[in-house]
């Protein structure tokens, strides 16, 4: 759906992740949507003799993205991480989905992600007595396709 006036534009507090359809919780920054497609330089000597330098465009980039959500008793993204490690490439892989919401709460814009995996987690926060601070669980997916939907 699109904004409500053509002057609008998205503001980031909006969003959600999913991991094969499943939203994932308590998700409070997303970081690193990059799409990328590599860039081939070449030379070549023109008819007049002048060297011209050009460019073109070349394969796309896999990538990856970070999610950082707040820390629960859920072993599901420690559990992705353990089968990765464990080299289960079949149970592994999976889809996942980030969808930018408008202010009204109808989607905008989603960023498919196929063949993702996840390479790391971090427990973030300082652990320390007496600490009010929140704790949270950052994750890296890697994937091998991506597409704007």
């Amino acid at each position: 759906m699109p904004l409500a006036d053509a002057m609008d534009m998205a503001t980031a507090y909006s969003f959600s992740v999913s991991i094969d359809g499943v939203e994932v919780p308590y998700v409070m920054e997303v970081s690193g949507l990059k799409a990328e497609v590599d860039m081939i330089t070449y030379s070549e000597q023109a008819k007049d003799g002048k060297f011209v330098a050009r460019q073109v465009m070349g394969r796309s980039k896999v990538g990856q993205f970070s999610v950082t959500r707040g820390l629960t008793d859920s072993k599901t993204v420690t559990d992705w991480l353990k089968s990765v490690m464990q080299g289960d490439i079949k149970g592994a892989r999976k889809t996942a989905e980030v969808c930018i919401y408008t202010s009204d709460g109808s989607p905008l814009k989603r960023l498919n992600f196929r063949n993702c995996w996840i390479k790391d987690v971090e427990l973030g926060g300082t652990l320390k007595a007496g600490s009010t601070e929140a704790l949270t669980e950052k994750f890296t997916v890697c994937w091998d396709e991506m597409e704007y939907a």
